[in-house]
């Protein structure tokens, strides 16, 4: 864990986001911009949902970024291939010129996100320019890593957060601007978000919006993994290169607030009923017999007062809660700062999955980290596993512990809405 802090930016340097020339799908040559989108590769975790984005069209983003075969070579191989032919069939096609994009999401029930996607120069978490604030995987670091070497591509933005003041800044004055225009398209996922895009290629505009960044500290709100990616890539290919930078959507959360979910865990081979019983006197353990909205409302009165889950999977609801004191002192490292040593993640996995279950967190066999909440008990249930609820982190708390530099666990957050995979790429090859 990086335990230096990062209360300001530590380069003169600032955010350093630049123009490219994005490739996009042509519209003509593909059934609709909606069918060939998908949600990032971390959140499409289940082989159906890889299957339904495949069948909603042959050139879905999904095969670029979660390409299916027996072998992480031989996926690898297979997202470039597809890559090079939907390039050479005119499938995606470059822009006629370097710009950056806004990005608008909008939803039924009044949220609303604007951003701008660029290139961002790659900056080590010392710098403190882009803090992360989450460990990472270092097998999934791999299988990114992977795939981009393969692709030579950025196949999807990170999602990156900043804090304007509030009111208009040179960024928000020019997305303003900006989506008084005509977009270059508009279409509405099956999640029933609607996506514009535009294109910035103005230069009075772009420098207003690389001034303005000079003065901004970012955080990491959705795609550790692929930002670790980003600096082994940068490493193994030098500098100066295409890889000193990385794909990113940058929202100032001062204008468009994000919305801060739960990532929810699904411990494999561990029934609900052994799982209870383990936790023995240590917790406080009251089943639920109501629906899963009830229970997520109670898992929510309990997180106000401490730690607090819901365990499932065995057609009820068990609300965990009041460890034990002596035992969070056992086994939550001291050396932390306080609003670290309380989340209900640390106290999961330093206590719980350790000390407990005896599960560990990097085995995929043992272990899988599911976005949604209905899919996480669902399949605890078929499975006979135990699907393990989490209470969601303010964004405050997040960015906090952040600039104090540290790390969260692993899959701690979810912010969204997350852009969606397949609306700009980022060719790394000329």
């Amino acid at each position: 864990m990086n335990t230096a802090g990062h209360p300001e930016p530590r380069t003169g340097r600032g955010l350093e986001l630049t123009p490219f020339r994005g490739l996009r799908y042509d519209p003509d040559r593909v059934g609709s911009l909606a069918a060939v989108t998908s949600p990032p590769y971390d959140v499409v975790v289940r082989p159906d949902g890889v299957h339904h984005l495949q069948d909603s069209d042959p050139h879905n983003i999904v095969r670029l970024i979660l390409p299916q075969a027996d072998s992480p070579a031989a996926r690898n191989e297979q997202a470039a291939t597809t890559l090079r032919r939907w390039l050479s069939d005119g499938v995606l096609t470059a822009d006629p010129e370097p710009a950056l994009y806004v990005y608008e999401q909008r939803d039924g029930a009044g949220m609303l996100q604007r951003g701008v996607i660029g290139a961002l120069r790659v900056t080590e978490p010392s710098e403190g320019l882009v803090l992360p604030h989450e460990d990472v995987m270092p097998h999934v670091v791999a299988d990114r890593a992977g795939l981009m070497r393969a692709t030579s591509a950025n196949l999807e933005p990170l999602l990156l957060t900043y804090r304007g003041n509030g009111t208009a800044t040179d960024t928000t004055a020019v997305i303003d601007r900006t989506v008084a225009l005509p977009p270059l398209f508009t279409t509405t996922t099956e999640d029933g978000f609607s996506h514009r895009l535009w294109a910035v290629t103005d230069p009075a505009d772009l420098a207003r919006v690389r001034r303005d960044l000079t003065r901004r500290q970012a955080l990491i709100a959705d795609g550790h993994h692929r930002w670790a990616t980003y600096l082994r890539l940068r490493a193994e290919h030098g500098t100066p290169s295409p890889w000193d930078y990385g794909l990113v959507l940058l929202v100032d959360t001062a204008r468009y607030p994000l919305r801060v979910r739960a990532i929810h865990r699904l411990l494999h081979g561990l029934p609900v009923a052994e799982a209870v019983v383990a936790l023995g006197d240590r917790f406080r353990v009251r089943r639920l017999d109501v629906p899963l909205a009830e229970a997520l409302d109670a898992l929510a009165d309990a997180a106000c007062a401490g730690n607090a889950y819901l365990l499932a999977g065995d057609g009820a609801f068990h609300l965990v809660d009041r460890p034990d004191p002596g035992l969070l002192d056992r086994t939550v490292p001291a050396d932390r700062p306080a609003a670290w040593r309380t989340l209900d993640a640390t106290v999961l996995h330093a206590t719980l999955l350790a000390h407990v279950w005896h599960v560990p967190e990097d085995d995929p066999a043992r272990i899988a980290y599911i976005h949604d909440t209905a899919a996480t008990v669902g399949k605890a249930e078929r499975d006979g596993g135990t699907a393990v609820l989490m209470h969601p982190v303010r964004e405050d708390v997040v960015r906090d512990l952040a600039r104090q530099g540290a790390t969260m666990p692993r899959k701690s957050t979810s912010f969204g809405p997350k852009p969606a995979s397949g609306l700009v790429l980022r060719a790394l090859d000329g």
